[in-house]
């Protein structure tokens, strides 16, 4: 099968599904990751693996399309409501979740399923897999959210906490790989070069975001009276721009394209104009193409192997999330709604995770270790990305902000 064939039967299977799983009065998303897992090669073999590792770039672009409108929902005037707040939810829901999972697998893997001999693999894999926990998956927070319209302080703040978490769950994973790969007898830790590496990685980012974002408000101040479709032509323009940079400079793309959004909606003049074209014009073809290769890239076989420590994995984070928002709620004595219903946003995984998930593959430390704790990965985004959506809808319909 062609590439352009591929694509077209990519976006049509997707947009089908998704219009069947609203009859049923499922999110959309449900379905465009059920047509990516229909035509994944290692089901039913539509799709074949060659396409499938050639599709990077697509997912690439989708993702940090998502990325920025995410970084639109961090305007100055609502953090500085809420900023001190957020913060607090965003470290207690990710912290929580990083030590029940940890904890957990730990005993699983000493006493119940002793797969190490030794006590510090054990260790090691219960902590790696302990920080994947904290991040979400903005990607299917954010298109619930626009798919159904939710507005209120729930869907606010799960926009704002799964925005934060992506960072704190970047700065956990490397402190947690760094000590995990000494548990491993493998290397000394630097914790110097660790904060130095983290640093670069972050601020870099953060910098080319910003840095593109300022253009993009100089180039909208310059050059006044955009049209419609020019406008469309600069943004995507810009954010492929930073998205490109950060990754040719090594830092975490997904961070820069976070921190243009967020640039522009606190200094572009015509940023309410901006965001509502991405919604009105490209997020039901972005969605329609992230989900569905979100699914398509799956690997089911993966499921197989560590079913237990998958559920386990599943359960734990889920735990931790909603311990984390709860705690937190009674401390700031927040609303009702948000102490009940925000975790709920924060359960879709996959994007940052896999990544994440896929540097220990080419680690040397974890040559032995990765491809366990890459299955597990796996395994759970899989059935994340369906139950996600799901849970981010009744969650928001519970909290009264859809119809």
């Amino acid at each position: 099968m062609n590439v352009i064939l591929s694509v077209g039967l990519l976006i049509f299977t997707g947009y089908i599904l998704g219009e069947l799983a609203e009859k049923i009065r499922l999110p959309k998303i449900s379905g465009y990751i059920i047509a990516g897992i229909l035509l994944n090669p290692d089901l039913l073999g539509i799709m074949s693996d060659d396409f499938v590792e050639h599709t990077d770039p697509l997912l690439s672009i989708s993702l940090s399309f998502i990325t920025f409108s995410i970084g639109g929902s961090l305007s100055a005037k609502k953090l500085k409501a809420t900023g001190r707040t957020l913060v607090a939810l965003t470290l207690l829901e990710s912290l929580f979740a990083f030590f029940s999972v940890f904890v957990f697998l730990f005993l699983i893997l000493r006493f119940f399923i002793p797969l190490f001999d030794a006590v510090s693999v054990s260790l090691a894999v219960s902590l790696v897999l302990a920080s994947l926990a904290a991040p979400t998956d903005p990607s299917a927070t954010i298109a619930v959210i626009h798919e159904y319209k939710a507005k209120g302080e729930v869907s606010s703040t799960m926009l704002e906490i799964a925005a934060f978490d992506d960072l704190v769950g970047i700065v956990i994973y490397t402190l947690v790989t760094a000590f995990a790969a000494y548990f491993l007898g493998t290397s000394n830790v630097e914790i110097g070069h660790v904060f130095a590496d983290l640093g670069r990685n972050i601020g870099g980012a953060l910098l080319v975001g910003a840095m593109v974002g300022m253009m993009f408000t100089y180039i909208i101040r310059f050059f006044s009276k955009q049209q419609e479709g020019t406008l469309i032509v600069l943004i995507f323009g810009l954010i492929a721009l930073s998205y490109g940079i950060s990754e040719y400079f090594g830092f975490e793309s997904l961070l820069s394209t976070m921190a243009l959004g967020a640039v522009v909606v606190n200094t572009n003049p015509v940023a309410d104009k901006i965001f509502k074209l991405i919604e009105r014009y490209t997020d039901e073809l972005i969605f329609v193409i992230f989900f569905t290769l979100s699914g398509l890239h799956l690997q089911l076989a993966s499921i197989s192997g560590s079913f237990l420590l998958i559920v386990i994995y599943i359960i734990t984070r889920a735990l931790g999330k909603f311990a984390g928002i709860y705690a937190g709620s009674l401390f700031f004595k927040l609303s009702p709604n948000i102490k009940k219903y925000t975790a709920g946003g924060l359960i879709p995984q996959g994007g940052i995770v896999i990544g994440l998930a896929l540097l220990l593959t080419n680690d040397p430390a974890f040559k032995n270790t990765g491809p366990m704790i890459m299955g597990i990965v796996i395994g759970a985004a899989l059935i994340h990305e369906i139950i996600g959506p799901i849970a981010s809808r009744f969650s928001l319909k519970k909290a009264g902000e859809i119809e």
